[in-house]
């Protein structure tokens, strides 16, 4: 039995993650700005689920909440830094606010989460961390290059911290999902920016519109994508990327061939510029 601990845990794969978890025997801190909408998400919540009001953006709530967490279960052993939400919109067309507000999330909401967390799982000498990126974090697009950007910050982040931990026995893993039948498509997980250049109708207009008829056509099953999630931290050499859809799979392989094609091309410039 593990004890996980989820941020944005009250609804899309977050509140399938935590049903996941709980239904394999082990305990659940899930998280979430209001611990009545945790509630709300699992109606008969067994004892092994603590519900935790906790916003990733205060310091504060995250450092109470794993307090909380050890306090009830003993440990942490699973950490998913799932919280985050999407932004739609050219990278001139996103205002100054609503980037710093998606970065104060995404990127700096994290962050705070792993300051909380991660002098339990140093002390225990154990663990593994699952920071929840997207697809988009590895190959990005137009009208999406903000929320892109939040995610390429993550996976950043999280290849350091592979290195950094990995010598006192905790494991990381970036996942990497592809389009998933959850909310993340609807207001409630993607802000979409009012201001439209019109010269960006070719560039990023096709995004816009794909993204704004797609929620509930998406082809990954968030159930069977929380299975994979799970089993992977079962497993005794986890992966430092693991990507789901074969949406993520077809993108990822299309911009590996993208940048080989380029170093191969551009390979004599490369190394003309040694001393």
């Amino acid at each position: 039995m593990s004890v996980w601990f989820v941020t944005g845990a009250s609804r899309g794969l977050g509140a399938q993650i935590v049903r996941e978890a709980l239904s394999r025997g082990h305990q659940v801190i899930a998280t979430a700005r209001d611990a009545a909408s945790v509630l709300k998400a699992y109606p008969q919540a067994p004892d092994t689920l603590l519900a935790v009001a906790a916003d990733v953006t205060s310091q504060e709530q995250l450092n109470a909440a794993v307090e909380a967490g050890v306090a009830a279960f003993g440990r942490i052993d699973v950490v998913v830094n799932n919280a985050g939400y999407g932004l739609v919109g050219a990278v001139e067309e996103v205002s100054d606010k609503a980037a710093r507000e998606l970065f104060d999330v995404n990127v700096f909401g994290v962050l705070n989460t792993l300051r909380a967390v991660l002098p339990v799982l140093r002390a225990q000498r154990s663990g593994h961390v699952l920071n929840i990126s997207s697809v988009g974090g590895f190959a990005t697009a137009p009208a999406v290059g903000l929320y892109g950007a939040s995610k390429f910050a993550l996976e950043g982040i999280s290849e350091a911290l592979h290195g950094e931990l990995a010598p006192l026995g905790v494991r990381v893993t970036i996942v990497e999902p592809g389009g998933f039948r959850t909310d993340f498509l609807n207001g409630s997980s993607l802000q979409v920016e009012p201001v439209s250049i019109a010269d960006y109708a070719a560039g990023a207009g096709p995004v816009r519109e794909a993204l704004s008829t797609n929620d509930g056509r998406q082809a990954g099953d968030p159930v069977k994508a929380a299975r994979a999630m799970v089993d992977i931290t079962e497993v005794p050499s986890p992966p430092l990327r693991l990507q789901l859809g074969a949406d993520a799979v077809a993108r990822i392989e299309g911009k590996l061939e993208l940048v080989q094609r380029e170093l191969d091309e551009w390979r004599h410039v490369a190394l003309s510029t040694d001393i």
